[in-house]
C-alpha cells in the first residue's frame, strides 16, 4: 500500500456531542473505527476530540442524512432524535442502532411502562393521568399520597420528575403525566446489557448507584451485599427487556431494590450510561467499546470486572468558581497514582457533571474513600488534608 493511501475502516455516525460520544471516541480509536459526529456546537465535549464534526440540530433530517453519508450505522449519545426521522433514515437503507421501534421506549416513559407491564416485567404501579381527578384516583389506588409524577417525554437527570403530596401540587396542569407509586426502596441498582443485531447479549455486573437531586453521584461495582439470586434476577430482567424490545447497542436498566427483597424497573436508557462509566477502567471491556461492537454486529467483549471493587464518583462542582479542573492534577495524582480521572472538557457550572473519577482494588472502604476524595478535590468540596 502506498504511503498516505486511504484505509477502508468502518465509520459510525454518532448523533449528540456530549461526554458519552467523547468517550466513544476513546474506544473507537483502539478499534480502528472512525466516528462522524453531529454536535450542537463546535466546542461541545465530543466535538473537541472527534475529527471534523458536523454542527447542527439533530432534529434536522437533512443534517442527519449528511452525517450518515458513507457510514455503516448511526447511533446516539442521547435519545431525543425524532423517531419519524429514524424511520426515514431506515427507509434510505441506513442501519439505526438502536432503531426507532426500540428507542421510543426510552423516549416515552408511558410507552415504556405499558410495554414492560405487558411483558410481565416488575415495575412500580403506574397510570397515565390527564387531570387532577385522575391523579387523586391513582393516589387512592396505591394507598394515598405522596406519589411520583413524570413528564412522559423529555426528562433526564431528575428533570421532569416530581414527588407530590396532593393533586394541587400537580406540575404542568395542562399536560398528560405519568403517575407512579412512591416505592419504598432500599437502594437503586443498575444493569447494563450490550446486544448485537444478531442477538448476542452480554450483561455487566449489577451495580449500586447513589442519586442526589436526580443526578447520579456515585456507582459501586458490584453492588455490595446484593443477594446472588437477586443479582441474577436483575440481570435476567435486563437481558429479557433488551431482547423483547429489540435493542441494539447498550441498554441501561435502572432499578429499585425494595425493602421486601424485589427489584422493580425504574428507567431505561438505550445508550452508554453514567452507571457504566466504571467499566472504562474496571471491566475487561468498557461499555463504550461494547456499544460500538454491538452496533457494528461484532462479537461482544467480556464484561467481567478486573478487580473485586470499582467505585466511580462524578465530579459535580459546588459552584462555578472552582477554576480550571486540571489544577487539581498535582494533588490528586501525587496522593493516589492509581486513581483514574476522566474530564469532559465542559464549562464548569454548579452541579454539572464535568468529569468522573474511578478507583478500584480489594478493600471497598479504601476504594470508595480514594474515589470520593479525588472527585471532591476537583469539585472543590474537600480541603487539603481531608481524609488524609
Amino acid at each position: 500500500m502506498a504511503a498516505g493511501a486511504n484505509v477502508d475502516v468502518p465509520s459510525v455516525a454518532v448523533v449528540g456531542g456530549g461526554q458519552l460520544a467523547r468517550m466513544m471516541q476513546q474506544a473507537a480509536t483502539g478499534l480502528g473505527i472512525r466516528l462522524r459526529l453531529l454536535a450542537a456546537g463546535p466546542d461541545v465535549s465530543a466535538a473537541q476530540v472527534v475529527r471534523d464534526p458536523l454542527v447542527g440540530d439533530y432534529r434536522d433530517l437533512d443534517l442527519l442524512r449528511q452525517v450518515a453519508a458513507g457510514c455503516s450505522v448511526m447511533t446516539f449519545d442521547h435519545e431525543h432524535v425524532p423517531t419519524e426521522h429514524l424511520h426515514a433514515l431506515e427507509a434510505d437503507g441506513l442501519a439505526c442502532r438502536p432503531g426507532p421501534a426500540a428507542l421510543v421506549h426510552a423516549q416515552d416513559k408511558a410507552v415504556m411502562r405499558e410495554r414492560l407491564t405487558a411483558l410481565g416485567v416488575p415495575c412500580p404501579r403506574w397510570a397515565v393521568v390527564h387531570d387532577a381527578a385522575g391523579l387523586d384516583a391513582f393516589a387512592r389506588s396505591v394507598g394515598g399520597y405522596p406519589v411520583v409524577v413524570k413528564t412522559p417525554r423529555g426528562g433526564y437527570d431528575g428533570k421532569g420528575v416530581w414527588v407530590v403530596d396532593s393533586s394541587r401540587e400537580r406540575p404542568e396542569p395542562d399536560q398528560v403525566l405519568l403517575a407512579e407509586e412512591r416505592v419504598d426502596f432500599l437502594r437503586e441498582l443498575a444493569v447494563l446489557v450490550a446486544r448485537s443485531p444478531s442477538g448476542q447479549g452480554a450483561v455487566y455486573p449489577v451495580v449500586e448507584s447513589v442519586q442526589e437531586g436526580g443526578v447520579c453521584r456515585e456507582v459501586t461495582a458490584p453492588a455490595p451485599g446484593l443477594d446472588p439470586d437477586l443479582a441474577v434476577e436483575a440481570q435476567q430482567v435486563a437481558l429479557r427487556i433488551a431482547a423483547a424490545l429489540g435493542v441494539t447497542g447498550l441498554l441501561a436498566v435502572e432499578m429499585f431494590q425494595t425493602r421486601d427483597g424485589r427489584v422493580l424497573v425504574n428507567e431505561l436508557a438505550m445508550r452508554p450510561h453514567n452507571t457504566g462509566h466504571w467499566t472504562i477502567d474496571g471491566a475487561v471491556t468498557s461499555q463504550f467499546e461494547n456499544h460500538l461492537r454491538a452496533v457494528l454486529d461484532l462479537p461482544l467483549g467480556a464484561t467481567s470486572a478486573r478487580a473485586p471493587w470499582t467505585v466511580m464518583v462524578n465530579i459535580l462542582p459546588a459552584d462555578a468558581a472552582v477554576g480550571p479542573l486540571t489544577d487539581g492534577y498535582p494533588h490528586v495524582f501525587a496522593r493516589d497514582p492509581a486513581v483514574r480521572v476522566h474530564l469532559y472538557g465542559k464549562e464548569v457550572r454548579a452541579g454539572r457533571k464535568v468529569g468522573h473519577v474511578t478507583a478500584y482494588g480489594d478493600d471497598l472502604a479504601r476504594v470508595r474513600e480514594r474515589a470520593r476524595h479525588a472527585a471532591g478535590w476537583f469539585a472543590g468540596t474537600v480541603e487539603d488534608g481531608d481524609h488524609e
